[in-house]
């Protein structure tokens, strides 16, 4: 059974990874020793540091120490469970505290299970498992959930989610986010030329070169409806955005799909709309949404077939192909 839940993570391309959080050294290298070589396992030995990890290291599971010096298991478990960013990672704790009344407040607070110190190696690898293998089932249906049958890419629910979510991480990290939106220029004449199939057939490959162009596992891309696309970029600025959204431009032109009734091109083409901030504690993700939007309106305003960025307070446009 665990060689079948390595498998299934290894056919998504990794191996599971597990934060062992315990302020004793000995605990957390008898935990470590039991996956070692099987899982990526990462360790903190305080409150402050387990936080911080599952933040930016997105643990598939947390083994939690419920007595530390700085900030106790408890409580990491509640922000944990608090933020939409980590809320999904499963916890176990690991405690010599096993009355019932310990038990029953840490699965209140979000635990999914307990296990005893002094540990039995065969049942920690036992019950990891079995959170592992849950992990991954309620990740599928998440992602089934999340996916647009058409074209494969994630949908414009997923897509709300991970906006909320990047923009608390590069707020607390004070770094940049971006987000690209861009349209399908003339889509309807499209449709109305070559027929609906043709229609699928040409979002299907327009997402394919989409998803071709990020060069970043954290960089997203979504069907945003209709002809409409979206690409959030964490951690990138205005500069950065407009790279991506060249070669965007540039990928869109290669595919060469015929397209009679536009006019701008003979081939399909796009309209882009870039922004980018640092987001700030007094501001929300709607504005960079809407700055974006507004840009891609820009773009189409002035011809379609090019890029616009938000720049300042208004809309510049800067590229046409």
């Amino acid at each position: 059974m665990w060689n079948k839940v390595l498998d299934e993570y290894a056919l998504r391309g990794y191996k599971p990874r597990i934060l062992i959080v315990d302020d004793q050294p000995v605990n957390v290298h008898t935990l470590s020793a039991v996956f070692h070589g099987e899982l990526d396992v990462i360790v903190a030995t305080s409150g402050e540091k387990a936080l911080h990890l599952a933040l930016n290291q997105k643990p598939d599971l947390i083994l939690l120490d419920i007595v530390m010096p700085d900030i106790d298991g408890y409580e990491v478990c509640r922000r944990l469970k608090n933020d939409p960013i980590t809320e999904w990672i499963p916890i176990i704790f690991v405690t010599a505290e096993t009355e019932a009344d310990v038990e029953a407040y840490g699965f209140e607070i979000g635990a999914v299970d307990f296990i005893a110190k002094p540990i039995n190696p065969a049942i920690v690898r036992a019950r990891v498992m079995t959170q592992l293998m849950l992990k991954l089932y309620m990740d599928n249906m998440r992602e089934i959930a999340w996916l647009d049958g058409l074209t494969g890419l994630y949908n414009r629910r997923w897509f709300d989610e991970m906006l909320k979510q990047n923009w608390l991480l590069c707020r607390r990290e004070q770094r940049p986010l971006a987000i690209i939106m861009l349209d399908v220029d003339f889509f309807k004449r499209f449709n109305d030329s070559y027929g609906h199939q043709k229609g699928d057939d040409c979002l299907r490959a327009i997402a394919v070169a989409l998803k071709g162009t990020l060069r970043r596992p954290m960089d997203m891309v979504f069907r945003y409806g209709g002809e409409e696309f979206t690409c959030l970029l964490p951690l990138t600025d205005l500069a950065g955005a407009q790279e991506r959204a060249n070669a965007i431009l540039s990928a869109i032109k290669a595919l060469k799909i015929p397209h009679a009734t536009s006019r701008v091109s003979p081939f399909v083409t796009i309209s882009i709309g870039i922004a980018a901030t640092t987001p700030e504690q007094d501001s929300g993700e709607e504005d960079l949404l809407n700055h974006s939007d507004q840009a891609l309106y820009q773009s189409k305003s002035d011809g379609r077939n090019r890029i616009t960025t938000w720049s300042g307070d208004k809309p510049d446009t800067d590229t046409v192909v």
